[in-house]
């Protein structure tokens, strides 16, 4: 009987790919309607002003504006960009 194991029958040596979660949207950045603001697993941050929940609980903006935080950096929210009053 063999006392090492053979090259095929390793158990170890898997590893998976990063996930790339976090911010991804930093406050005092500006969004467009439909932006991803945070990807996460769970509700580590949480929905403030313009800004729902994803069934993945990933956050996107509702509205083009600017980004910030509150609660502690725990609240993401959007501050609505004013809308341009140019004539021309």
């Amino acid at each position: 009987m063999a006392h090492k194991k053979g090259q095929g029958s390793v158990k170890n040596g898997r590893d998976s790919l990063p996930k790339r979660r976090g911010i991804k949207t930093y406050g005092g950045q500006a969004v467009t309607t439909g932006s991803i603001l945070v990807v996460q697993c769970g509700t580590k941050y949480a929905p403030g002003r313009y800004v729902r929940r994803a069934k993945n609980d990933n956050l996107f903006a509702l509205t083009d504006g600017t980004v910030y935080f509150d609660q502690n950096g725990k609240r993401v929210n959007v501050q609505p960009a004013e809308p341009s009053t140019a004539i021309g």
